[in-house]
């Protein structure tokens, strides 16, 4: 199991790899509901070509990401591949799929 702090060290990462020339016209607050002993929510908020994160609940996001702490953190740091986290149902997705879609180029790898 992945350490709480390891988990929360993602967002601030997630952050220095973002990619703000591919995330034109996105103006979006995602939330990560992550389960486990290690888990918590945690958002981003992307808007006008900047990026922020924070712990914590927030209202009404574009998105949400569910997931265990120890698979999104398998997903964040590339030892599990996203889309195939997707389809056998250890990440699920509320609210705008297409946004989902575009995560993966917003973020440099």
């Amino acid at each position: 199991m992945v350490a709480a702090d390891e988990v929360k060290n993602i967002f601030p990462n997630m952050v220095k790899r973002f990619r703000p020339e591919k995330a034109d016209g996105i103006d979006a607050t995602i939330l990560f509901d992550l389960s486990g002993d290690n888990g918590g929510m945690f958002w981003l908020k992307i808007s006008s070509g900047s990026i922020e994160h924070g712990e914590g609940e927030i209202s009404q996001p574009a998105m949400t990401l569910k997931a265990s702490a120890d698979d999104w953190y398998a997903v964040s740091t590339g030892q599990q591949n996203a889309m195939q986290a997707f389809m056998t149902g250890k990440l699920k997705i509320v609210g705008d799929m297409s946004l989902a879609m575009k995560l993966q180029m917003i973020f440099a790898q």
